[in-house]
């Protein structure tokens, strides 16, 4: 018995082979960029059962496109059991072509699997009919069915899996053509399993009448087409979603590379691209334009003493006040660190730029409050103009950073306008920074030695260690130039740890020849004042040395007292408590507040020789704030040292406001190692001398 086959429909089952075989590249494309995997499980059954239902709707419309002179239906549970395995077909498919390496052996074994299944749902499908008698295949047409399904089968992974991805070139079509060809291996594997099917004359189908066919065919055509379409449509919305996704998220990238994370900022690379604008906007309209390279002044302290959550907390309430007061035309970045820029366009006049530098300073003056603590920095600024100082963005930069070094040289919270000579300022400074490395192993650093008297009878009551460096080319290097360069470069420590062997090894030299046991104050910088270990780390020193506590004074600024008022106590406490005394250094030129020296509980306050000079004017500043200390000081049993006393009448006015010591050039100046040693047994012999005077006199 032969059958006939409907044109319509065996054009129709092609059509929706290939409707199944484009919905599995749109599905592992799909399942490949899905971002959130715990919807993969979803998304993949979902998927499956789609695609199996488009595969198995062309297998049977095939099927309902062979008609045969007599009647034909399907047995149900049977049908069901096709549409199952083709379901599972295809969760096999997306499962290996959408994830993983598709290696030769995986291709080869997921590709027969499903080409077995698919060939397994082609004849269990015409098994439904439930033919009698049975229908016979000829095995050799059957064994190429089978093969040609591996085959398709493993073409079909390929393609998905090569065509997964959204970077391909010319993606669509080739997604369509991959389709295409699928397409025909699927319905050519079909249509020859169709032909190895051989029905003997007379044949009657059993299931007739359970299923019409032609109801059949109409419900399968439009399901299949119903589901492919709707997972096309989906596919296409979601994969509109993704775009857009995408776009944002590369929206956001662009944003992350060229603006600072922490202040949201323009970065160097925006701001240099910002410069390079300007300037080819200046050769169009000879519109000049400034540079100001920003430095923030004991951000390193804050950062170090208060934790890095409180640093970029500042650096945050910093950013925004730099913002205030610019034009649109302007802009303001973070090079990294406490370092900031600010390009002021359209700068007719240099008074326009420094306008903006007097206004970040004043606006950074304010006081800032973070977790409820009140912290103040300042800034130190450096102008640079386009084309005076550069001609590029690294030239004004490199221009503009030379002069904010130039301002703080000049005593920070200030700002400076390029001169070509600050260029060799800020090349010497990159050879300190290199040379210091150097200076402690070669013997370049050495100590000095400032005495401090009392004003009642001019006797030395202590010393106070002074770090100098001669340099082998440069010569003399003042502390004021090479320890902010120790500072930033971490060197600080290391030098702070030498200074404090050096002064031992002195103290034990002095002791070893019979001179007065003296105290001797060390300077601690706010790097030093801040490392976690400090007391024990100095005990260490001090211990191997073997000498005693008490003939070391350790003396900090206001400033670096003043940073972290709970862990200055804290670290006051620790070193009296071993004996060590603490004084506190340039009183009156920081937060000046006579309430902390009570909390603090200072041996010593060193009043800043600023202060002297008043004296020497008749001003009262000077005159106010020592009358008020040193009544305090009597209170709290706190002994006062002035520096910087260089004239006779500051000494006179000194003494009638009971000031306890003086310290500076009138009495003595810094004394190397050497002189100062001469200098003490001179000391001691005039109190010896003077002793055996008072004893002759009175015997």
């Amino acid at each position: 018995m032969t059958g006939v086959y409907n044109p319509l429909l065996v054009c129709l089952s092609l059509v929706v082979a290939f409707l199944a075989s484009y919905t599995a590249m749109e599905l592992s494309g799909g399942l490949n960029a899905l971002a959130n995997a715990k919807r993969r499980p979803l998304w993949l059954l979902g998927g499956a059962v789609s695609m199996g239902v488009g595969i198995w709707s062309m297998h049977f419309i095939g099927m309902l496109a062979f008609s045969l002179p007599i009647e034909v239906g399907y047995d149900l549970s049977t049908t069901a059991a096709s549409l199952v395995l083709a379901v599972s077909v295809s969760l096999i498919a997306l499962a290996t072509a959408s994830r993983g390496a598709l290696s030769q052996r995986r291709l080869c074994v997921a590709g027969t699997i499903m080409g077995l299944g698919v060939a397994a749902m082609h004849f269990t499908g015409m098994h439904a009919m439930q033919m009698s008698p049975e229908i016979e295949y000829t095995n050799w047409k059957v064994a190429l069915s089978v093969g040609v399904a591996i085959v398709a089968s493993m073409a079909a992974l390929w393609l998905a899996f090569t065509l997964r991805t959204s970077d391909v070139d010319n993606l669509v079509a080739k997604r369509l053509g991959a389709a295409v060809i699928m397409a025909v291996a699927i319905t050519g594997m079909h249509y020859i399993g169709m032909s190895a099917a051989n029905f003997a004359a007379g044949s009657l189908c059993r299931s007739g009448g359970k299923l019409d066919a032609n109801w059949l065919a109409l419900v399968v055509t439009v399901t299949s087409l119903t589901v492919l379409v709707g997972t096309l449509g989906l596919l296409g919305f979601y994969t509109s979603s993704l775009s857009i996704s995408l776009k944002r998220a590369n929206r956001q990238l662009h944003y992350l590379g060229t603006h600072d994370a922490l202040t949201n900022l323009p970065n160097r690379q925006q701001l240099s691209l910002h410069i390079a604008q300007a300037v080819a906007e200046c050769a169009r309209r000879t519109s000049p334009f400034a540079v100001l390279f920003i430095d923030l002044d004991g951000f390193k302290s804050v950062n170090d003493s208060l934790g890095h959550g409180v640093g970029d907390d500042l650096l945050q309430v910093c950013a925004e006040r730099l913002r205030q007061d610019l034009r649109h035309t302007d802009m303001v970045a973070r090079l990294g660190g406490d370092e900031f820029v600010i390009v002021v366009e359209n700068v007719a006049e240099m008074s326009s730029a420094v306008a903006v530098a007097n206004g970040v300073l004043q606006r950074l003056s304010q006081d800032i409050v973070v977790n409820g603590l009140p912290l103040r920095v300042s800034a130190s600024i450096g102008i640079a103009f386009y084309p005076r100082d550069g001609g590029d963005a690294d030239e004004l930069l490199h221009s503009a950073d030379a002069a904010m070094y130039a301002a703080k040289q000049s005593g920070r919270n200030t700002f400076r306008v390029f001169e070509p000579q600050m260029n060799h300022t800020a090349l010497k400074s990159l050879i300190l920074q290199r040379d210091l490395h150097r200076a402690l192993s070669d013997g370049q650093l050495s100590m000095s030695f400032q005495p401090k008297f009392s004003v009642a009878s001019q006797s030395v009551t202590g010393v106070e260690a002074l770090i100098r460096w001669r340099h082998p080319e440069l010569g003399e290097i003042p502390p004021l130039e090479f320890i902010p360069i120790a500072e930033r470069s971490g060197l600080i420590v290391e030098i702070g740890d030498w200074v404090l062997q050096e002064v031992c090894r002195n103290i034990a030299l002095w002791d070893a020849q019979g001179l007065p046991a003296i105290c001797v104050a060390v300077n601690l910088s706010p790097i030093q004042f801040n490392v976690p270990d400090l007391v024990a780390r100095i005990n260490g020193l001090i211990g191997a040395a073997g000498v005693d506590p008490c003939r070391l004074m350790f003396e900090i600024t206001e400033t670096t007292a003043m940073q972290n008022t709970e862990k200055t106590s804290r670290t006051i406490e620790a070193l009296q408590s071993r004996g060590y005394t603490v004084a506190i250094d340039d009183f009156g030129t920081g937060y000046s507040s006579l309430g902390y020296l009570q909390r603090f509980r200072f041996d010593q306050i060193k009043i800043d020789g600023s202060f002297m000079r008043d004296l020497d004017d008749g001003g009262q500043r000077g005159s106010a704030l020592l009358s008020a200390v040193v009544t305090l000081a009597r209170a709290l049993q706190i002994e006062v040292v002035a520096e910087g006393v260089e004239t006779e009448s500051q000494f006179r006015a000194l003494g009638e406001l009971a000031c306890d010591q003086v310290q500076g050039f009138l009495l003595s100046r810094p004394l190397p190692a050497t002189e100062f040693l001469a200098f003490l047994r001179c000391a001691a012999d005039r109190v010896v001398s003077s002793e055996r005077a008072c004893a002759a006199s009175t015997g």
